[in-house]
């Protein structure tokens, strides 16, 4: 990512759920004076709205989406009918107001509202979630995934004391893509995103001989994690991972947990709380990943572990939660 500055976004959102035009979609993209390419953002707010107009159209007519001949590139297509053939969701906010991130190379829209209606519950139910759009230099979209949880997104944009801005913005990137790689079953994203030589650790909590409740740990490589993963996949219809903040000072509140390596400064931990619910099997329990930058374009993760929230009645210690000290490599 380059230097970026932000202008503020005003999505209007006009839908009646009701009316013959219920799935008519209209984002209004507002600006600061000093950006002056009227043109380019016209064909952003275009482009947008037929595909937010689409997802409702699809979303009310239980059919699949219609997307190969919009202003798209390969990338966001492919996103955007993958998490589709996982979870349904429409657009249903009369107005949201947001800022547009701006890059050199392309443009960033955050926090676009969601409802996500599992299989199975009517139209106009299900769940909040937010959605991030990313567009080119020309104004075509090429991404489109959901959102971290708003409280934690927005955290790691104000707390620069880890890392720079434009280092913040790439870790929190692909944390989502990391996020939505689940929701959609991404096996190519998750395969391409961890390294080789990935270390996985899962905890699990059992009860000892004396009646005592305690996390025992299971390491695993790449290939082992990443069958195991396959079969949650087959065996779920759907899957719905989320990530929230647990913060330099716990789930109460600080920045986000990203920390930077003091023998390698492309290395950076991330600290997340995950909520895991799917078709077949729920969950709750704290993430960390120990990402690589090295290569600007494709960060790898050499290190995941999971955590449980609760070992019987007690929940966690925060010391005893994995962070890059443990894996300083």
């Amino acid at each position: 990512m380059k230097k970026m500055r932000t202008c503020i976004i005003f999505i209007a959102i006009a839908l009646n759920a009701i009316s013959a035009n219920a799935t008519q979609v209209n984002v209004v993209i507002t600006h600061d004076q000093s950006y002056t390419n009227t043109s380019l953002v016209s064909k952003m707010e275009a482009n947008l709205s037929k595909v937010l107009t689409e997802i409702n159209a699809a979303q009310e007519s239980n059919r699949e989406l219609k997307i190969v001949n919009m202003d798209m590139n390969d990338f966001a297509t492919k996103s955007l009918a993958m998490l589709w053939s996982n979870i349904h969701f429409y657009c249903d906010d009369e107005e949201v107001v947001d800022r547009l991130w701006v890059f050199e190379n392309g443009f960033m829209v955050r926090q676009i509202p969601l409802i996500i209606t599992p299989e199975g519950e009517e139209f106009g139910s299900g769940t909040y979630q937010e959605a991030v759009v990313e567009f080119n230099s020309s104004g075509k979209i090429t991404d489109f995934r959901l959102a971290l949880d708003s409280q934690l997104s927005e955290g790691m944009e104000r707390c620069g004391r880890v890392v720079e801005t434009e280092r913040r913005m790439k870790i929190l990137s692909y944390c989502e893509r990391f996020r939505t790689a689940y929701n959609t079953k991404d096996m190519d994203f998750l395969r391409q995103v961890f390294s080789e030589d990935a270390l996985i650790i899962t905890g699990n909590v059992v009860r000892t001989k004396e009646n005592i409740m305690k996390v025992t740990y299971k390491q695993q490589n790449k290939e082992q994690y990443l069958a195991g993963l396959q079969r949650a996949f087959i065996r779920n219809k759907w899957i719905d991972v989320r990530f929230s903040q647990i913060g330099e000072s716990g789930e109460t509140g600080g920045c986000p947990g990203i920390t930077r390596s003091s023998s390698n400064p492309n290395y950076y931990g991330v600290h997340l709380r995950q909520e895991w619910r799917s078709s077949n099997y729920n969950d709750e329990g704290y993430v960390f990943l120990l990402w690589d930058f090295t290569d600007e374009n494709m960060p790898v993760i050499h290190v995941r572990t999971w955590q449980p929230e609760w070992v019987g009645e007690t929940k966690l210690p925060e010391k005893d939660i994995f962070s890059l000290s443990d894996f300083d490599l």
